[in-house]
Protein backbone atom coordinates (compact mmCIF):
# COMPACT_ATOMS: atom_id res chain seq x y z
CA UNK A 1 0.00 0.00 0.00
CA UNK A 2 1.14 3.54 -0.75
CA UNK A 3 2.23 5.57 2.29
CA UNK A 4 1.72 9.33 1.98
CA UNK A 5 3.72 11.64 4.22
CA UNK A 6 1.43 14.66 4.32
CA UNK A 7 2.17 18.10 5.79
CA UNK A 8 -0.71 20.36 6.77
CA UNK A 9 -1.44 23.35 4.52
CA UNK A 10 0.98 22.23 1.86
CA UNK A 11 1.41 21.00 -1.69
CA UNK A 12 0.89 17.45 -0.48
CA UNK A 13 -2.88 18.00 -0.40
CA UNK A 14 -2.74 17.53 -4.17
CA UNK A 15 -1.36 14.01 -3.76
CA UNK A 16 -4.28 13.04 -1.52
CA UNK A 17 -6.73 14.47 -4.05
CA UNK A 18 -5.10 12.54 -6.87
CA UNK A 19 -5.14 9.28 -4.93
CA UNK A 20 -8.84 9.78 -4.22
CA UNK A 21 -9.54 10.46 -7.90
CA UNK A 22 -7.60 7.34 -8.88
CA UNK A 23 -9.20 5.18 -6.21
CA UNK A 24 -5.81 3.87 -5.08
CA UNK A 25 -5.59 2.70 -1.45
CA UNK A 26 -3.14 4.58 0.75
CA UNK A 27 -2.01 5.02 4.32
CA UNK A 28 -1.72 8.58 5.59
CA UNK A 29 1.01 9.86 7.89
CA UNK A 30 0.18 13.44 8.92
CA UNK A 31 2.65 16.07 10.09
CA UNK A 32 2.09 19.53 11.55
CA UNK A 33 4.17 22.62 10.94
CA UNK A 34 6.18 24.32 13.67
CA UNK A 35 3.82 27.03 14.96
CA UNK A 36 6.62 29.63 15.14
CA UNK A 37 8.63 28.94 11.99
CA UNK A 38 5.87 27.27 9.91
CA UNK A 39 8.50 24.77 8.75
CA UNK A 40 8.02 21.03 8.45
CA UNK A 41 9.01 18.95 11.49
CA UNK A 42 12.42 17.23 11.55
CA UNK A 43 10.74 13.80 11.49
CA UNK A 44 10.28 14.17 7.73
CA UNK A 45 14.06 13.95 7.26
CA UNK A 46 13.85 10.34 8.36
CA UNK A 47 11.74 9.68 5.29
CA UNK A 48 13.70 11.79 2.78
CA UNK A 49 16.90 13.86 3.24
CA UNK A 50 15.20 17.10 2.15
CA UNK A 51 12.70 16.84 4.99
CA UNK A 52 9.82 18.18 2.94
CA UNK A 53 6.36 16.99 1.90
CA UNK A 54 4.91 15.41 -0.06
CA UNK A 55 6.79 12.15 -0.03
CA UNK A 56 5.33 8.75 -0.79
CA UNK A 57 6.60 5.26 -0.16
CA UNK A 58 5.54 2.41 -2.43
CA UNK A 59 7.03 -1.03 -3.04
CA UNK A 60 10.24 -0.05 -1.26
CA UNK A 61 10.60 3.19 -3.25
CA UNK A 62 10.64 6.69 -1.80
CA UNK A 63 9.36 9.30 -4.24
CA UNK A 64 9.57 13.04 -3.51
CA UNK A 65 8.49 16.19 -5.39
CA UNK A 66 4.82 16.63 -6.23
CA UNK A 67 5.27 16.50 -9.99
CA UNK A 68 7.34 13.33 -9.81
CA UNK A 69 4.78 11.74 -7.47
CA UNK A 70 1.92 12.70 -9.77
CA UNK A 71 3.65 11.12 -12.77
CA UNK A 72 4.45 8.03 -10.72
CA UNK A 73 0.78 7.67 -9.75
CA UNK A 74 -0.39 8.09 -13.35
CA UNK A 75 1.86 5.17 -14.26
CA UNK A 76 0.65 3.10 -11.35
CA UNK A 77 -2.97 3.69 -12.40
CA UNK A 78 -2.27 2.59 -16.00
CA UNK A 79 -2.48 6.09 -17.40
CA UNK A 80 -5.63 7.33 -15.67
CA UNK A 81 -5.53 11.15 -15.35
CA UNK A 82 -2.56 11.11 -17.70
CA UNK A 83 -2.09 12.94 -21.00
CA UNK A 84 -4.94 12.90 -23.50
CA UNK A 85 -4.26 10.98 -26.72
CA UNK A 86 -4.66 14.02 -28.98
CA UNK A 87 -1.29 15.61 -29.72
CA UNK A 88 -2.17 19.22 -28.87
CA UNK A 89 -4.00 18.24 -25.69
CA UNK A 90 -1.07 16.06 -24.69
CA UNK A 91 1.32 18.96 -25.17
CA UNK A 92 -0.89 21.21 -23.04
CA UNK A 93 -0.96 18.51 -20.39
CA UNK A 94 2.83 18.37 -20.19
CA UNK A 95 3.14 22.14 -20.23
CA UNK A 96 0.78 22.73 -17.32
CA UNK A 97 2.13 19.76 -15.38
CA UNK A 98 5.49 21.55 -15.19
CA UNK A 99 4.33 25.16 -15.43
CA UNK A 100 2.55 24.88 -12.07
CA UNK A 101 5.76 24.68 -10.03
CA UNK A 102 8.26 25.91 -12.60
CA UNK A 103 6.72 29.29 -13.51
CA UNK A 104 3.57 30.33 -11.69
CA UNK A 105 4.39 29.22 -8.14
CA UNK A 106 7.78 31.01 -7.67
CA UNK A 107 6.46 34.62 -7.79
CA UNK A 108 3.60 33.65 -5.47
CA UNK A 109 6.12 32.26 -3.00
CA UNK A 110 8.29 35.38 -3.29
CA UNK A 111 5.26 37.54 -2.56
CA UNK A 112 4.45 35.48 0.53
CA UNK A 113 8.02 35.80 1.86
CA UNK A 114 8.21 39.54 1.17
CA UNK A 115 4.82 40.16 2.77
CA UNK A 116 6.34 39.09 6.08
CA UNK A 117 9.12 41.69 5.88
CA UNK A 118 8.11 44.97 7.56
CA UNK A 119 7.78 48.14 5.42
CA UNK A 120 10.26 47.32 2.63
CA UNK A 121 8.61 43.96 2.07
CA UNK A 122 5.26 45.60 1.43
CA UNK A 123 6.86 47.94 -1.09
CA UNK A 124 8.59 45.04 -2.85
CA UNK A 125 5.38 43.02 -3.12
CA UNK A 126 3.89 45.75 -5.30
CA UNK A 127 6.62 45.01 -7.84
CA UNK A 128 5.92 41.27 -7.73
CA UNK A 129 2.19 41.56 -8.37
CA UNK A 130 2.50 42.61 -12.04
CA UNK A 131 4.56 39.44 -12.65
CA UNK A 132 1.81 37.35 -11.06
CA UNK A 133 -0.84 39.15 -13.10
CA UNK A 134 0.86 38.09 -16.34
CA UNK A 135 0.42 34.46 -15.28
CA UNK A 136 -3.15 34.96 -14.09
CA UNK A 137 -4.14 36.60 -17.37
CA UNK A 138 -2.56 33.76 -19.33
CA UNK A 139 -4.35 31.15 -17.21
CA UNK A 140 -7.67 32.96 -17.55
CA UNK A 141 -7.35 32.85 -21.32
CA UNK A 142 -6.59 29.13 -21.28
CA UNK A 143 -9.53 28.27 -19.02
CA UNK A 144 -11.88 30.45 -21.03
CA UNK A 145 -11.03 28.26 -24.03
CA UNK A 146 -11.64 24.82 -22.49
CA UNK A 147 -13.12 23.31 -19.29
CA UNK A 148 -9.86 21.78 -18.00
CA UNK A 149 -6.23 22.68 -18.54
CA UNK A 150 -5.44 19.96 -21.08
CA UNK A 151 -8.84 19.65 -22.71
CA UNK A 152 -12.31 18.27 -22.01
CA UNK A 153 -11.50 16.17 -18.95
CA UNK A 154 -9.71 16.41 -15.64
CA UNK A 155 -6.07 15.33 -15.76
CA UNK A 156 -3.05 15.39 -13.48
CA UNK A 157 -2.25 18.80 -14.97
CA UNK A 158 -5.32 20.22 -13.22
CA UNK A 159 -4.28 18.62 -9.97
CA UNK A 160 -0.83 20.23 -10.26
CA UNK A 161 -2.34 23.63 -11.07
CA UNK A 162 -4.70 23.58 -8.11
CA UNK A 163 -2.17 24.62 -5.46
CA UNK A 164 -0.79 27.74 -7.19
CA UNK A 165 -4.28 28.89 -8.11
CA UNK A 166 -5.57 28.34 -4.59
CA UNK A 167 -2.56 30.30 -3.33
CA UNK A 168 -3.27 33.03 -5.88
CA UNK A 169 -6.88 33.19 -4.69
CA UNK A 170 -5.69 33.59 -1.09
CA UNK A 171 -2.84 36.06 -1.57
CA UNK A 172 -1.99 36.59 -5.24
CA UNK A 173 -4.74 38.84 -6.55
CA UNK A 174 -6.98 36.22 -8.14
CA UNK A 175 -10.57 37.42 -7.89
CA UNK A 176 -13.85 37.57 -9.81
CA UNK A 177 -12.26 39.74 -12.49
CA UNK A 178 -11.01 36.41 -13.90
CA UNK A 179 -14.29 34.44 -13.97
CA UNK A 180 -13.08 31.37 -15.88
CA UNK A 181 -10.37 30.71 -13.30
CA UNK A 182 -12.74 31.27 -10.39
CA UNK A 183 -15.26 28.89 -12.00
CA UNK A 184 -12.51 26.28 -12.45
CA UNK A 185 -11.60 26.51 -8.76
CA UNK A 186 -15.24 26.11 -7.75
CA UNK A 187 -15.53 23.06 -9.99
CA UNK A 188 -12.41 21.54 -8.42
CA UNK A 189 -13.62 22.17 -4.87
CA UNK A 190 -16.97 20.53 -5.63
CA UNK A 191 -15.47 17.23 -6.74
CA UNK A 192 -16.23 14.36 -4.33
CA UNK A 193 -12.62 13.13 -4.47
CA UNK A 194 -11.37 16.60 -3.53
CA UNK A 195 -13.75 16.73 -0.59
CA UNK A 196 -12.70 13.24 0.52
CA UNK A 197 -9.05 14.30 0.42
CA UNK A 198 -9.83 17.33 2.57
CA UNK A 199 -11.54 15.13 5.11
CA UNK A 200 -8.50 12.90 5.40
CA UNK A 201 -5.78 15.53 5.09
CA UNK A 202 -6.97 17.86 7.80
CA UNK A 203 -6.36 21.59 7.97
CA UNK A 204 -5.91 23.20 4.55
CA UNK A 205 -6.15 26.96 4.28
CA UNK A 206 -6.81 27.20 0.57
CA UNK A 207 -9.93 25.10 -0.01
Amino acid sequence: MIIVHHLENSRSQRVLWMLEELGLPYELHRYERNVKTMLAPPELRRVHPLGKAPVIEDDGRVVAETGAIVEYLVGKADGKLGPPPEREAGLRYRFFLHYAEGSVMPPLLVKLVLSRVPVMGRIATRRIQPMIDVHLDFIEGELAARPWFAGDRLTAADIMMSFPLEAARARGGLDESRPATIAWLAKVHARPAYQAALGKGGSYAYA
